[in-house]
């Protein structure tokens, strides 16, 4: 029975006095219910020690630029590896600690697996459809069996790897031929090098890459370029727009037009390219062409799956593959370019491994000093510094400290990766900090991945990318960065990108 069912029942019973009395009852037992799913704190533990604020504004001017991992950290030099901040009128516990991560990752999982999103990443999401912005329930672990069974998992990395080869080769033959003209023309790695990524990933997904593509819904004919800026650089960029009324609820009701407008615009178009890529593979199949990619797995042999739900899980590795695996490449490269007895030692490794052959895949685990510099990387340009926000959905007890139902999480991963008590002077870029483990180093080590249930599905693949790719690109060329280039290393975008592409100059190797 609701509020309004019970006092219709009341009037007709006892008139007004009955009407009060129902009220103040229902109030009252709606208020033990909250208390005790929510407040409840059985055995009295401190409640999380809060940053002081404004009132009704709380933290929210304290955060207003766009790097706020980086002011998380500061606070936690002052207030501890655990703390409360006040976005509005909702509440937020952030982690800055590896340990206290991993309680949330392992120990805790329980009570903290489902996501909080925000208005724009709840659009551009299609509420959740998604494996990274999903909740952990039965979907979640469908479709994640489902990319691992066709693209990421070991057998289908062995299935994908003549993709990956090309892409090597490609971005290989690229840099030969701008090598001469290098001097007078920096090259810009981040263009050429995405450009592959995205190749990469239509392959995976469609059999095939793409030079141009009619999109019915748009009537429009879009370029190859126009087709990456929608479906990877639009959504990377609404992903971190910001609605007032994610910080005040209780106002969700005003009407916010110009972020309504250009957040279902980008959801709009990138629906749109999708279902012509689905069409177009459709026919392909219908005609007889035999392609071996994602969306065959997904039309034929995996759980069957809405509309929607195919798109999504379409264009989730092509965004993933396209933007994460560069942002990490172009830091490494960026690093070396800066540090060249850092570069000569690693050319020294390769060479000494592969000679005057091509770098492999397969003779990435005989280069632990490679191995170190991916590792390193991660930790100091975590390509993304703070993991989507976790919902509490019970109780639970974060290090020593009590955090209610209906908190918001985050873990601060940059923060994580600068605690200096377990990284020895964490803002340089020292890869020989990884070699002195006894023991190889653990993906999950640097958290880039998450951790847990929900570690990164597609972990292994950027590992193989990123490492063969750095692999080749210093075998094969002197690297360093163009006279006048800055340390702009400002961020850009849902993920740690450079804020401006980086431009090198390179010299072949006899």
């Amino acid at each position: 029975m609701d509020v309004r069912t019970a006092g219709s029942a009341a009037v007709t019973i006892g008139g007004p006095v009955a009407v009060v009395a129902s009220g103040i009852s229902l109030l009252l037992l709606k208020s033990f219910l909250s208390h005790h799913r929510s407040g409840a704190n059985p055995i009295h533990l401190p409640s999380v020690p809060e940053i002081p604020g404004l009132p009704l504004l709380g933290n929210l001017l304290q955060l207003k630029d766009k790097k706020p991992y980086k002011t998380f950290s500061k606070w936690a030099e002052t207030h501890g590896p655990i703390y409360s901040v006040k976005a509005g009128a909702t509440s937020m516990v952030v982690i800055n600690s590896n340990d206290l991560a991993k309680e949330v990752f392992v120990t805790k999982f329980e009570s903290i697996s489902t996501r909080k999103l925000s208005k724009a990443l709840r659009i551009l999401t299609a509420d959740k459809t998604m494996v990274a912005m999903s909740d952990y329930d039965d979907y979640h672990r469908t479709v994640k069996r489902n990319i691992l069974t066709s693209i990421l998992g070991p057998n289908a990395l062995k299935k994908h790897r003549l993709h990956r080869d090309t892409l090597l080769d490609n971005l290989s033959n690229q840099l030969h031929d701008l090598a001469p003209n290098s001097p007078q023309e920096p090259i810009n790695l981040r263009k050429i090098f995405q450009s592959e990524l995205f190749t990469l990933a239509l392959k995976q997904a469609f059999g095939r890459d793409m030079e141009s593509i009619y999109v019915d819904d748009l009537g429009i004919t879009m370029t190859r370029d126009e087709a990456f800026q929608v479906l990877v650089i639009d959504p990377m960029m609404g992903a971190i727009q910001v609605d007032w009324r994610d910080f005040f609820p209780y106002l969700s009701w005003i009407p916010n037009p110009n972020f309504e407008k250009t957040i279902e615009q980008m959801y709009v178009r990138r629906e749109a390219v999708m279902k012509t890529l689905i069409q177009e593979h459709k026919k392909r199949i219908d005609s007889g062409e035999n392609l071996y990619s994602f969306i065959d797995y997904l039309l034929s042999e995996a759980q069957p799956l809405t509309e929607k739900q195919i798109l999504m899980s379409l264009w989730e590795p092509i965004i993933e593959t396209a933007d994460t695996t560069m942002v990490t490449t172009e830091w490494a490269m960026y690093e070396l370019a800066k540090n060249p007895k850092k570069q000569a030692r690693l050319h020294d490794e390769i060479q000494s491994v592969c000679g005057s052959e091509k770098i492999t895949e397969e003779k990435l685990c005989k280069m632990p000093y490679l191995l170190a510099v991916f590792h390193e990387t991660l930790r100091r340009y975590s390509p993304v510094s703070i993991i989507p926000l976790r919902y509490v959905h019970e109780n639970v007890e974060l290090g020593g400290y009590h955090v209610p139902f209906g908190t918001e999480l985050a873990i601060n991963i940059y923060g994580c990766n600068m605690d200096r008590e377990i990284w020895e002077d964490p803002e340089d870029w020292n890869p020989e900090r990884f070699l002195s483990e006894n023991e190889p180093v653990d993906l999950q080590r640097t958290m880039a991945f998450g951790g847990g249930k929900r570690v990164c599905a597609g972990a292994m693949q950027a590992m193989l990318i990123v490492c063969a790719s750095i692999g080749r690109m210093v075998h094969e060329f002197e690297w360093r960065l163009k006279d006048d280039v800055g340390e702009d290393v400002d961020m850009l975008g849902l993920t740690t990108q450079k804020l401006n592409p980086m431009l090198v100059v390179i010299k072949p190797r006899k």
